[in-house]
Parts: C-alpha cells; sequence; structure tokens
C-alpha cells in the first residue's frame, strides 16, 4: 500500500492517536545488548499503526519510530547514529525521518527542538509523543539495566 503525502501529514496532524498501557523494554530479539518495545497505536480513524522503540545503552543508542501497516516507516527520531540520506549529504547523530512520497522514510534532517539525550529514553519519550501528536495513558519504563554476560 502506497501512502500520499496528504493522508501522512493527516496521519501526523491527528491529536487522537493515543498508546494505552503501560510500555515495558524487552531483550533484542537478536540477543545484542539493545532493548525493545513494540505499543499499538490507537486512533478513532483507525490508522494501521504501531510505534516501536530501541535502546542499545552500550553503544548509546535510541530509536522511536511510527510504522504504518501498509507503508513501513513514516516518522522516527534516532539519536547515536548518522544517517546518510538519498543526495549523499550526511546528517548527524541526531536526526529525524518524516514520510515523503518521493523518497519514503530515506531522507532525515537535523532537529533542532531536540534537546534530550539517548541516554534518557524515557524524557525522550515524552518528547517524541508530543512531536508525534501520540497521548500515552500509561507509563513508560525505564529500560533495565545493561548486563553484559562473561564468557
Amino acid at each position: 500500500m502506497s501512502l500520499t503525502q496528504n493522508e501522512f501529514e493527516a496521519i501526523l496532524a491527528d491529536v487522537n492517536k493515543r498508546i494505552d498501557g503501560d510500555i515495558f523494554w524487552s531483550e533484542d530479539e537478536d540477543h545484542s545488548p539493545a532493548v525493545e518495545f513494540r505499543a499499538e497505536v490507537q486512533s478513532e480513524a483507525g490508522y494501521p499503526l504501531f510505534v516501536r522503540g530501541s535502546y542499545n545503552a552500550l553503544a548509546q543508542t535510541l530509536t522511536y519510530a511510527v510504522i504504518h501497516r501498509g507503508a513501513g516507516r513514516i516518522y522516527a527520531l534516532d539519536l547515536g547514529k548518522d544517517h546518510h540520506n538519498p543526495d549523499c549529504h550526511n546528517v548527524g547523530r541526531k536526526h529525524k525521518h518524516r514520510w515523503n512520497e518521493i523518497v519514503r522514510d530515506k531522507e532525515a534532517y537535523v532537529p533542532d527542538e531536540v534537546t534530550d539525550i539517548a541516554k534518557e529514553p524515557v524524557a525522550v519519550w515524552h518528547h517524541f509523543c508530543v512531536e508525534a501528536r501520540i497521548q500515552h495513558a500509561g507509563t513508560m519504563h525505564a529500560p533495565p539495566p545493561l548486563q553484559l554476560e562473561m564468557f
């Protein structure tokens, strides 16, 4: 399914999107030092959306992404990892992705308004929800402490 620019703008502007319940981080399915979560996004319009989060305390990276089941990632915030845009322009370790009909989610930009850092995933979550206009009726629990296994 293709997502038009107007459809994306309507989804992002809709203030009736919400996540119900607490969010808990779980071990990454690839058994990396990262933890992750997935939360369904409810809306009166019935958008096919969920949010995926990933946090790696060792690498100090954090990602929150709104995923449209038909189009893929449509809005995201990445902290702690670089991005290379299709025009060969590198953006910094703090960047956002915003759906565009032409390049989909492949282009990123540096958001001046984001001042939180990857080591503060709960604070970043609150900022992300405001930006994405998602109401979270619950608690974002802090990720569990990093447990490195001994060999």
